[in-house]
């Protein structure tokens, strides 16, 4: 893939001070640290090392990464060193894709709320999967899963779901044998939908009862119980979305499938196409009507605004395991998974070859060369350096 033309750290260096200015009453601490480690990634800022080719000698400055989470440029390395983690954990079987999205309505109350919300959303979601999946009725069984945030819609707008990636099946309640799902989308997605929203609704009421939300702006209102309980039978009137996919492959298009979901951020640089006066255009797609391709333009600093509604609390978790892949347990349930499977243990993932702590992972652009690290420099040794450079190359 091209390297992309435009990118979020450039709209940031653009309007990324004139945004601030006006809105630094509304900023928090977190979301000004990511503006300034984007608009410093992969800069002279953040300092970086000096590389020589071990074979023609040639030369060249490497930037350090910010390693932002929120930060497009800095998720491939993340993500691959999570995926190799995540293949040993993979089982035999083909695999389902669940989505769940709490209404438009939830959006504000959301944003205001992120950290109580979002592990509500993670919360609920996991409740809902694992109660259907023990009902004999449906399946009858002890699922795991994973379950990754996602808090945007293409239009950058809020829009927080949850994507879970399932095994098909899972264990009998006495873990002696592997149950197969006994519909083609995993479990009834109108069961689903109308649990979800059982279990979310009641643990919005549970959190005014623990006085953990908060209301401002045009939500202040909500603070009355009796407009609180008027915007609860809202939520009960209607449907709540559950998309299930169909299943698919076995673990390796796992691996391949996950790596679309996981370490993804509100909007990719390759999705930008132009800033000009003052104005972002980039590519969405419009879910509402299939799925057609568009273009949209806003301000530099509606873009921002847009790009820091998607910004988690600090340490909050994004991808989650649940069910037989929780944590304390995980190991061992996946020796039981695969005892019931008949299915030998996946070997390690082969481990990277040892790289000399002075290599780089880049080859020479004059010979093909491998790049050595010579020497690591802090953001004033560049400066200087790059100075020292430019005089050289102009006497």
């Amino acid at each position: 893939m091209k390297p992309p033309t435009l990118e979020v750290a450039d709209i940031i260096r653009l309007a990324g001070d004139s945004f601030i200015g006006r809105n630094q009453s509304h900023l928090g601490w977190h979301q000004l640290q990511v503006l300034r480690a984007i608009k410093h990634c992969r800069t002279a800022a953040l300092g970086g090392h000096l590389d020589q080719c071990s074979r023609c000698g040639h030369r060249a400055i490497s930037f350090f990464s910010c390693r932002n989470r929120h930060c497009p440029k800095c998720q491939t390395n993340a993500r691959n060193h999570w995926l190799a983690a995540r293949s040993n954990e993979l089982l035999g079987v083909s695999y389902f894709h669940v989505v769940f999205t709490v209404p438009q309505e939830l959006s504000a109350l959301a944003l205001q709320n992120k950290r109580v919300i979002y592990d509500l959303l993670f919360q609920a979601s996991a409740a809902t999967l694992n109660e259907v999946a023990a009902d004999p009725k449906h399946l009858g069984a002890e699922i795991g899963f994973l379950s990754v945030l996602h808090t945007w819609g293409q239009n950058l707008q809020a829009h927080p779901h949850a994507h879970c990636v399932i095994p098909a099946g899972g264990l009998s309640l006495d873990h002696s044998r592997w149950i197969h799902p006994k519909y083609p989308f995993f479990l009834p997605v109108k069961v689903l939908s109308r649990v979800f929203r059982g279990k979310f609704v009641a643990g919005l009421k549970r959190l005014v009862r623990q006085k953990k939300l908060r209301f401002h702006g045009k939500l202040k209102a909500l603070e009355q119980p009796r407009a609180f309980h008027s915007f609860l039978r809202l939520l009960f009137r209607q449907d709540w979305v559950v998309y299930a996919k169909p299943p698919f492959g076995g673990p390796e298009y796992v691996l391949r499938y996950l790596a679309r979901y996981t370490h993804r951020v509100a909007i990719s640089n390759h999705r930008l196409i132009s800033l000009a006066d003052g104005k972002v255009t980039f590519r969405w797609k419009d879910y509402a009507h299939g799925n057609k391709k568009r273009k949209m333009t806003l301000t530099a600093e509606e873009f921002l605004r847009r790009f820091l509604l998607h910004v988690l609390p600090h340490g909050f978790v994004r991808i989650r395991h649940f069910g037989f892949l929780a944590a304390p347990r995980r190991r061992e349930s996946m020796a039981v998974c695969r005892q019931v499977l008949a299915q030998a243990p996946r070997p390690l993932s082969p481990a990277q070859p040892a790289t000399a702590p002075s290599s780089t992972t880049w080859p020479c652009p004059c010979c093909g060369g491998t790049m050595i690290i010579v020497e690591k420099l802090t953001a004033q040794q560049i400066r200087l350096r790059s100075a020292e450079w430019t005089s050289m190359n102009t006497s």
